[in-house]
Order: structure tokens, then C-alpha cells, then sequence
């Protein structure tokens, strides 16, 4: 009789050890899944007060991947250079950025994908559309590693 309070007082510990993991485990991802939204928060912001090279520092220096239009975008920079080019200058080129619907899913501890709308609210070609993202965590910082885009033009 007494082997088997051991056996069920050891079963206890065991079981309820595994709860507390996966609950570490859950607490973990929403603070990940918090830090990412304020990247994308912090990207928006940047964007939307004219600063290009803000909005970059949510995307991995050098070796991003960005695919829109059917094409891969160049690097960081040539990415950078596009937006300064296409979007600079007078806010009405610029627009208002917006991304709403964000889901998110943790792969790794280091790595989530990431789906959102977007709408690119401007006179002149306004864009809305998805975007599709790989993130990372690099040195400590969520980062995004991939970006599709996925967009149409506003009606």
C-alpha cells in the first residue's frame, strides 16, 4: 500500500510539474507575440512621421527577403533606397499606414510567422493587401526576416 502513494504522490508531482511548463510555455509566447506587435506598432509610427530608415529597423539588416509584385525586392538598403524614392518627400505620397487583423503564430522561440492587413491610406495609388512574414529573434530583437506582400489597389 505504501508503494502505491508513492507511485500516485509521484504521478501527482509529475503531472502537475507538466502543467506549470506549458503554462510557462504559454506565458513565454504571449510576451513573444507582445514584443513582435510592438515592432509592427513601432514600424507604423516610424512610417507614418516620414522616417524610412525607423520603419527599416523592424527588418533584418542586411539579408531581408522581400517579395511584392511578383519580384524579390534587393536587400535592406536597395529596399530602403525604394522607399525613399517611391514614398519620400511630401506626406501626400507618403500616406498613413495601417495594419490591423495581426496573427500570429510561434514556430520556434526565435522564429513566428506573421499575417496582417495593411492599407496604405494616400490621394494618389492607395494600396491595401496582406502581408505574409517570417520573424526572427535576433541579437535579443524581434526582426522580420521575410516579407511578402500581397496587395491590390484601393476602391
Amino acid at each position: 500500500m505504501n508503494g502505491l502513494r508513492v507511485g500516485v504522490a509521484a504521478a501527482s508531482l509529475l503531472i502537475s510539474g507538466c502543467a506549470s511548463f506549458g503554462q510557462g510555455q504559454e506565458t513565454r509566447a504571449a510576451s513573444e507575440e507582445t514584443a513582435i506587435r510592438a515592432v509592427i506598432a513601432e514600424m507604423q509610427a516610424a512610417w507614418n512621421r516620414g522616417d524610412f530608415v525607423g520603419y527599416m529597423r523592424g527588418f533584418k539588416n542586411p539579408d531581408v527577403v522581400f517579395v511584392s509584385r511578383g519580384e524579390f525586392q534587393r536587400d535592406w538598403q536597395g529596399t530602403l533606397d525604394h522607399y525613399i524614392r517611391d514614398y519620400g518627400g511630401a506626406p501626400e505620397r507618403r500616406g498613413q499606414l495601417r495594419f490591423w487583423d495581426i496573427r500570429i503564430e510561434m514556430l520556434a522561440p526565435d522564429a513566428a510567422q506573421l499575417i496582417s492587413r495593411y492599407k496604405l491610406d494616400r490621394p494618389h495609388n492607395p494600396q491595401d493587401g496582406i502581408n505574409t512574414r517570417l520573424m526572427r529573434k535576433v541579437g535579443g530583437r524581434w526582426v522580420i526576416a521575410l516579407n511578402h506582400v500581397s496587395s491590390k489597389e484601393a476602391r
